[in-house]
């Protein structure tokens, strides 16, 4: 068998934390299976990030779950809370609470969540896809394309329809679900 060279390549790749750079982080569930289908567990994952981002002081400027995976930019807190510690603060935490109730009720999907190694996972393994946003014209571009991500699969016709995502915040609507911080730079 050969190695993969896509993954070799990701294997490779480092990440660079800057601390005048936003970071664009997505991060899949586990077989790309649509575990966000559950309007409840969308709802949970936002509580999550919301004492997440309270814990590791991220700014969070654009997000949105889609059902088999999470689309976020942030700016962390350097050098306390570099992004790894930050996707693993919010992937660990939620996978335990989440599974740990599918195996109360035994449900199903446990089955479809055992790797090879034996282990229940709820997040594809690796740090996911992560890239430093440096510019003004490239920040609003992935802000766009976060928010255009439900549109595009169909799941609604408009980027504010979706109530998993910061796009109704961006619209003027302040009863939205998480508080968004502002692309300008961190405070003090």
């Amino acid at each position: 068998m050969y190695p993969d060279p896509v993954s070799e390549h990701r294997k490779r790749l480092k990440r660079i934390e800057h601390p005048n750079h936003v970071r664009f982080l997505t991060f899949s569930c586990y077989r790309r299976l649509p575990l966000f289908d559950n309007d409840s567990i969308k709802d949970a994952f936002v509580e999550h990030v919301g004492a997440c981002r309270a814990r590791t002081n991220f700014l969070l400027h654009a997000w949105v779950i889609m059902p088999e995976h999470v689309h976020m930019m942030i700016w962390p807190d350097l050098p306390e809370f570099p992004v790894p510690k930050v996707t693993w603060t919010l992937r660990r935490g939620f996978a335990r609470t989440v599974i740990g109730r599918w195996r109360e009720l035994g449900a199903p999907i446990l089955d479809r969540l055992r790797s090879p190694d034996g282990r229940i996972r709820f997040w594809q393994p690796g740090g996911g896809y992560d890239r430093n946003i440096i510019g003004g014209d490239e920040l609003d571009e992935k802000v766009g394309y976060i928010h255009e991500n439900p549109v595009r699969r169909g799941l609604v016709s408009r980027p504010t329809d979706w109530a998993w995502s910061s796009a109704r915040r961006y619209s003027g609507d302040r009863e939205g679900q998480l508080h968004i911080d502002p692309a300008v730079g961190r405070p003090g």
